[in-house]
């Protein structure tokens, strides 16, 4: 018995979580997300607890006991003027910082300078500070997958999730995104999500990104989809936030959010046959 037939459809039909990554980085963020979940199709999110917005999503999240979110394990900070860094003491977990004390900028330098101890101890801390807030994660993501940056850290990972009896988000194409070969880091009874789809780079440069999302119905295989966003408002917030980084900038979040409310969006799911189905279905089911 397939996934599908576990959550009593049938073996062809098409699942799919529509999930809204980076829930705690900013106000924009957490508004646009919540106005995803609540009046659009987004059915996910994940919350980052290092992040200046925290408290704002969680208190969402404790007043919305019906909620589907994860906890996005933050280890990168992309920014360039927005930082921010380790829920520990700098000096409790100092290879995960840079000479000023934030995170680094890209998986590279994680590789570079994280140790496994270090990495353990604040993934850790993220994992309680979030649990000690009441909050009650259906799941364990990473923001930018960072937590793929070596096979060590991608293990840790692993480990997190049976530690904390909760599954963790694992994929081909966001192992083969940040260089890990699926082969050497899954083992048999791992859970992987079939199929993520998300935006690139590249259609949002060439102005085609909404169309991709116009085009992604299509490209969901049976079984189990999830399709990455990142919805927030294009405004002076945002647009300080995400300066000289269009990549996941304020303009692609507001495309994000734009599509993903639309009335389009609404009529697709229904014109396709797509069961939207949560973590906690999923849960259900493990």
């Amino acid at each position: 018995m397939n996934l599908s037939q576990k959550l009593g459809f049938s073996d062809k039909t098409k699942l799919l979580i529509i999930h809204a990554d980076d829930a705690g980085l900013a106000h924009s963020e957490n508004i646009a997300t919540i106005k995803s979940l609540e009046e659009g199709i987004v059915n996910s999110c994940s919350i980052m607890v290092p992040c200046p917005c925290f408290n704002e999503i969680a208190n969402y999240a404790l007043k919305n006991k019906k909620l589907d979110y994860g906890i996005h394990l933050t280890i990168t900070c992309e920014w360039e003027n927005y930082k921010f860094g380790p829920i520990l003491p700098v000096n409790e977990v100092p290879s995960l910082v840079d000479k000023n004390g934030y995170f680094f900028r890209s998986r590279d330098e994680l590789k570079n300078n994280a140790s496994l101890d270090d990495l353990r101890k604040e993934l850790k801390a993220q994992m309680d500070k979030a649990l000690n807030c009441g909050l009650k994660p259906s799941h364990i993501d990473s923001h930018m997958y960072s937590v793929g940056a070596t096979p060590e850290f991608f293990k840790l990972y692993k480990e997190l999730g049976v530690l904390y009896d909760l599954p963790v988000l694992l994929n081909q194409q966001l192992m083969e995104m940040v260089g890990l070969n699926i082969e050497e880091n899954i083992q048999e009874n791992d859970f992987l999500v079939e199929k993520v789809h998300y935006g690139k780079f590249e259609y949002f440069k060439k102005g085609e990104l909404k169309n991709y999302y116009r085009g992604v119905w299509n490209e969901l295989v049976d079984g189990l989809n999830m399709i990455l966003i990142h919805p927030a408002f294009n405004n002076d917030e945002m647009k300080e936030i995400t300066v000289n980084h269009p990549n996941f900038g304020s303009d692609w979040r507001q495309i994000d959010f734009d599509y993903f409310t639309s009335n389009e969006s609404k009529v697709k799911v229904k014109e396709n046959d797509i069961e939207l189905i949560t973590w906690k279905d999923l849960n259900k089911v493990m």
